[in-house]
């Protein structure tokens, strides 16, 4: 492997322990900010008790000391990074205190601002307890068949078709398909999926899932850094790092917030010519609500809809999801669930449905054409024995010809099995191998078989409309979208059969990549856009749209630079769960902003009146903190219908 890409694969568990450590350390520091200014109120407040006041208030002084300077320096950091928040409130109250020996009451902001962040920081790591679960569930080895043995080998080192041992409670390390007959997964971690999934062999298994069965063996399809799994852990560590647009909005109400604290504190100063009354009101505007409710309840939204297998690439795209206005659809993958089923069997010259499909299956075992594994699919999902075909020749994009315990087998379209049946056919029998071609729906495929120079049947294969997406619809339209598209490059004919009754707004057919992009900027005169697609072909829609969601459960999605959400699991009614949680998510940052402020308000208008003193104030804003956290917190249990 080229080293380039031997690092690509190693960055995220890399990266992730980065994360962990800068996060311990600041945790660290946090915490012993606090416990000097608890230490310094509660030993000043002894002192005070027993009568000492001059010794209680070097002590209260002395607790202030530290988180003040932590505070001065952090405010310079945001500074330098152009950003001015309320911090600015929190070091003049304290330090206006301690001017005007107003020592109790600084360290009461001492304790409460480095309480706050202290809560804060806990808040936010319980909001993203499950992103820290996906990314600590990071595997580093693999068990690999090499010459008749085993080996522990790293994941950078494992190539597409190795043959790999998951035992017992191992995380799935890279994207493969089942070698074993079945397999018991546990994909709760990434999907939501309180029950393990029952595979056959085949069958894909997705990376980052756990073997909750006996061990078995599979075949790795990817590299690790192209799998399933490394790309859920870049979109999680993208999202750790995000700042959500009303964050910023937060940090410019934050200077008018700090304006009208000033002019309030210095206009009671000057009305009354008290200077306790300026810090009195300085106190209850210390800290604000707004630089806590917002990350703290837009980090639980990204936390609880990844919970649900709804992967948001950071605090942005959720909080754009909330807004949203305008839903394209692509069709096929995404509607629909990309993967031709058969919808009917038409079997001739006495043999058995069952005996029909098998035989195809069999030989089209040999053939990697998507037709064909589905076919192969749907007969192990029947429980039918397979044979290992012989003699097999394959035409590109016609068909399959072999041998099937010992019957000579064609599978292929129509016009191919006929052609070639009647090529092998004697004289006048020859005519009645031809057989005629069932009726078929708009955009179903017919599989022709023919078996012993005989035509023995067709397979009816159709890619038919998803389940649950009728009512993701109508969900969505009650939760405030007010249009919804369909965006396909398939003919009109199809995709009118394949959404009739779901009541869209417009359906666009046969159009190019280039022009899904148009539709995209077209709609966004009717608001917030999103696009749905499979992250592969529909990644310059993705891109365009305000938020680009990937049916990303199948792998090369879940890796797609262009996608802002990656729904882990295979089931499009998950999108409606995350929308549910968006705007949810939303509703209650704005909920502990608005109740925050307008009681911070309320106490500094009391407080330039003399109805509070600095220490009263301190302690109804560290009250209203806690509320405000708490309240942000209840994203958390959001539950989508």
């Amino acid at each position: 492997m080229p080293p380039a890409t031997r690092e690509e694969a190693k960055a995220a568990p890399r990266a992730s322990q980065g994360v962990h450590v800068e996060k311990s350390a600041s945790d660290r520091f946090k915490t012993a900010i606090l416990i000097l200014a608890v230490g310094g109120l509660a030993g000043g407040l002894a002192l005070y008790a027993a009568g000492r006041d001059d010794i209680a208030r070097i002590v209260w002084f002395a607790g202030v000391v530290p988180a003040l300077a932590a505070l001065v320096v952090e405010i310079a950091r945001s500074i330098g990074r152009g950003e001015v928040g309320l911090d600015i409130v929190a070091a003049l109250s304290m330090s206006t205190a301690l001017a005007f020996g107003e020592t109790l009451a600084a360290a009461v902001v001492a304790v409460m601002y480095s309480g706050g962040t202290f809560l804060e920081s806990f808040a936010e790591g319980r909001a993203r307890r499950e992103m820290h679960d996906l990314l600590s569930r990071v595997p580093r080895t693999a068990t690999r068949y090499r010459g008749g043995a085993l080996e522990d080998v790293p994941l950078d080192e494992i190539r597409p078709g190795d043959r790999l041992l998951i035992r017992q409670g191992d995380v799935v390390p890279v994207d493969g398909t089942l070698a074993s007959e079945t397999a018991f997964l546990d994909t709760s971690a990434l999907t939501g999926e309180s029950l393990p999934q029952r595979l056959s062999q085949g069958h894909e298994a997705m990376s980052g899932a756990t073997n909750a069965g006996e061990a078995f063996d599979m075949t790795a399809a990817r590299r690790a850094a192209e799998s399933t799994y490394a790309g859920i852990v870049r979109l999680v560590e993208e999202a750790q790092r995000s700042k959500a647009p009303m964050s910023r909005l937060a940090d410019r109400w934050s200077l008018g917030f700090l304006a009208v604290t000033l002019v309030i504190a210095l206009g009671a100063w000057w009305a009354t010519g008290d200077p306790i009354r300026a810090v009195a009101v300085l106190v209850v505007a210390t800290p604000c609500p707004l630089i806590l409710a917002v990350p703290v309840a837009l980090v639980a939204g990204l936390s609880r809809a990844a919970h649900f297998g709804v992967l948001i690439k950071g605090a942005g795209p959720l909080e754009t999801m909330a807004r949203i206005r305008t839903l394209i659809l692509d069709k096929t993958g995404t509607l629909t669930d990309g993967r031709p089923q058969i919808v009917a069997i038409d079997a001739e010259d006495g043999l058995g449905e069952a005996e029909l499909l098998r035989l195809a299956a069999s030989l089209d075992q040999a053939s990697k054409h998507p037709v064909a594994q589905a076919i192969v699919a749907a007969a192990r999902e029947r429980g039918l024995a397979l044979e290992v075909p012989q003699q097999v020749a394959e035409r590109a994009g016609e068909g399959v010809i072999g041998q099937v315990a010992g019957r000579a087998v064609i599978v292929g379209g129509h016009g191919f099995v006929t052609g070639e049946v009647a090529g092998e056919g004697a004289g006048e029998g020859a005519e009645k191998t031809r057989g005629a071609l069932p009726e078929a729906a708009a955009g179903a495929v017919v599989v022709a078989v023919a078996v012993d120079g005989r035509l023995a049947g067709h397979l009816v294969m159709s890619d038919p409309l998803r389940e649950g997406v009728g009512g993701m619809l109508d969900g969505l339209r009650r939760g405030g979208i007010e249009r919804i598209l369909l965006a396909t490059g398939d003919r009109a004919d199809v995709a009118e059969r394949v959404t009739e009754g779901l009541g869209l707004d417009g359906l666009r057919a046969g159009l190019s990549p280039d022009q899904k992009v148009l539709l995209v900027l077209s709609e966004h005169k009717h608001g917030p856009v999103m696009m749905v697609g499979d992250g592969v072909n529909d990644a310059p829609a993705l891109a365009a749209a305000d938020v680009g969601v990937a049916m990303g459960a199948r792998g090369a999605a879940a890796s797609a630079e262009a996608a802002d959400v990656v729904l882990l699991v295979d089931r499009i009614e998950r999108l409606g769960a995350g929308m549910e949680i968006a705007r949810a998510a939303r509703r209650i940052a704005l909920e502990s902003v608005v109740a925050g402020i307008g009681l911070s308000v309320l106490g500094m208008i009391a407080a330039a009146f003399g109805y509070l003193t600095p220490v009263q104030g301190a302690l109804l804003q560290e009250a209203i903190d806690v509320a405000v956290i708490l309240n942000a917190l209840r994203a958390l249990r959001i539950r989508p219908e």
